[in-house]
């Protein structure tokens, strides 16, 4: 795809009288005039699935949409979570006005405990979106700091001089997902926030196509349509589909179910509940998360569980396995999850027997499948029936395939569309669906992260680009691992690390104690006693070289022992272990 657009401008016209009208002069007028532009900037979810986040900047005034996080990568050693960098937004952070919520998945709430620490802006979600937001924000110690809005979906709110924020219901696979219209003086962008057209939704608040028609007849400007789905061909289907695989799995079950899915996945906790009900049996929570997201749900009304029908972990031994249901973590094959301690026989208190049915409700997200695959075999090996998606319709996707995206794209009928929140080869197939239904492809743009996409009456381009990538998050720690840790980490994982400990005479540099060596992660010391004498001598020879020529600066002792055991270690092991030289003065 092509980042420029541009529209020619005639330079003569007609009036109703069909005589040449001369227009130069306008026409210059015009260029001299700097166009008004919208600005859309994606901090994350763009060439890649988590971390959305974006911004609609006009003049002095910022919306922020969004504010997630995603998991890491297998090359992010030790990290817990990834968040989008907001460096743009602490850099202008009185242009910023509001965070507004398009709904309550870990990709869009998840990073916004930590930005709200340096971004405290009023934030505007659904209620079942920030009573989520709710429960991280107390976890955090900032809840009380914050200033949460609720807004329902097909509320319209002004936000400074310039925003007028229409919101309208999508289906998603989490109730009170909206998108947003936002209205500024160069005119309307619609952001469709996660959405698939689901004609016969769990809940039966279908997508608000009459709003989205009325904001459309007024005219669009630019939509921001979500791409997860693009390659798919036809239309996802409904999450009904999955209620009567789940009917059909508790008919058949003879013993003990057991259920993971994503803990913000109400629906589909909805019917597993509703299935309980039908076969009077009980059903047990399991999970810290998904613990929270269910009481969250039961207090705000969008869960309908019968009275008397959960229990609690404690109390399982009080029921036989065939009445007893459990709703818990772990569909993604994370290692602390409970579904995974359970397939390695770690829990404290939930052991696999044979003749367990285990049901995973949800597909992995890319980067998860061999962990996935591994929990699976694990659970088989403990002799659980094992229901999962490729076997099964026990999952259908949140996310609109290729004919719901051309539905949105022919009721909006926007003059430019861009692809958010996919990979990058989802947004390549959504600016060919938009071809296809007559977009030109110099209206179509493929941004990526940090990329400052201006958007005028008349034509958009890319301008430039801001601060962006990410920031890793590890235990306490915000930021403070960076690409030289996790190159380090991954040193250590591949070849281990060698301390070497030598003690020096001050002033003379003259070896008093060692050199001694420690090996962890490189060899085993004991087996390899020939291979850690010769590494000693190297030692002894490299710092008698430096004595030799009057070297004392430790900085340079520390070097040539790195220099002279590195190479010789590699020659030998084809390794390059971290060696660490420790010296000590006396």
């Amino acid at each position: 795809m092509t980042n420029n657009s541009s529209s020619q401008t005639n330079n003569k016209s007609s009036n109703g009288n069909g005589n040449k009208i001369n227009g130069n002069k306008s026409a210059k007028r015009r260029r001299t005039q700097k166009e008004e532009t919208i600005k859309f900037i994606s901090l994350g979810g763009v060439g890649e699935i988590g971390k959305n986040m974006y911004v609609v900047e006009f003049k002095d005034e910022i919306l922020v949409i969004d504010g997630g996080l995603k998991f890491p990568e297998e090359d992010m050693l030790g990290i817990d979570l990834v968040i989008p960098d907001f460096t743009y937004l602490t850099d202008n952070l009185d242009k910023v006005k509001a965070i507004l919520l398009t709904h309550g998945h870990e990709d869009h709430i998840g990073g916004l405990p930590y930005i709200l620490k340096y971004v405290n802006k009023p934030v505007y979600g659904t209620k079942l979106t920030l009573g989520l937001l709710e429960n991280k924000l107390r976890e955090h110690n900032i809840l009380n700091s914050v200033n949460l809005n609720v807004i329902q979906p097909n509320s319209t709110i002004e936000i400074g001089k310039n925003f007028k924020v229409e919101f309208f219901r999508v289906n998603h696979s989490i109730p009170d997902s909206v998108g947003m219209a936002i209205t500024t003086p160069v005119g309307t962008i619609l952001h469709t926030g996660d959405f698939k057209i689901d004609q016969t939704p769990v809940d039966g608040q279908i997508t608000d196509f009459q709003r989205i028609s009325e904001i459309s007849r007024k005219g669009v400007l630019a939509l921001f349509a979500d791409c997860t789905n693009a390659e798919r061909p036809g239309f996802t289907m409904s999450e009904r589909v999955v209620g009567n695989t789940i009917d059909e799995i508790f008919r058949l079950a003879k013993s003990r179910i057991i259920i993971a899915t994503f803990a913000s996945n109400v629906h589909r906790i909805q019917q597993v509940l509703d299935a309980a009900y039908k076969y009077n049996k009980k059903v047990c929570i399991n999970g810290r998360s998904m613990i929270n997201v269910v009481n969250t749900a039961m207090e705000l009304g969008y869960l309908n569980v019968p009275k008397g029908m959960l229990i609690e972990l404690d109390d399982l031994d009080a029921y036989n396995y065939d009445q007893i249901v459990m709703i818990t973590t772990g569909s993604q094959g994370e290692p602390m999850s409970a579904l995974t301690r359970m397939a390695n026989s770690e829990h404290r208190k939930v052991e696999i027997a044979p003749g367990d049915t285990v049901v995973i409700a949800a597909s992995p997200i890319p980067g998860n499948e061999k962990l996935v695959s591994k929990t699976i075999n694990n659970l088989f090996k403990r002799g659980a029936d094992v229901v999962y998606e490729s076997v099964s319709g026990i999952h259908v996707s949140g996310h609109a395939s290729q004919e719901e995206l051309k539905m949105m794209i022919n009721l909006v009928r926007p003059k430019y569309l861009v692809p958010i929140h996919g990979e990058y080869r989802h947004c390549i197939h959504l600016a060919k669906i938009g071809e296809t239904l007559g977009i030109s492809r110099e209206n179509i743009f493929t941004i990526e992260i940090g990329d400052v996409l201006e958007i005028g009456k008349e034509k958009a381009k890319i301008t430039g680009s801001v601060p962006s990538g990410y920031i890793l998050i590890d235990g306490l720690g915000v930021g403070d691992v960076g690409n030289i840790v996790l190159r380090d980490r991954k040193q250590l994982s591949l070849d281990g690390i060698l301390v070497v400990v030598v003690t020096l005479q001050k002033g003379t540099n003259k070896i008093i104690a060692g050199p001694d060596i420690v090996s962890r992660g490189f060899v085993y010391v004991r087996e390899s006693e020939q291979l850690i004498e010769e590494a000693k001598a190297i030692v002894s020879q490299s710092l008698e070289k430096c004595r030799d020529r009057n070297i004392k600066e430790w900085a340079q002792l520390k070097q040539a022992i790195r220099d002279q055991l590195g190479k010789s270690l590699y020659e030998k092991t084809r390794r390059k272990p971290m060696i660490l030289p420790i010296i000590m003065e006396v």
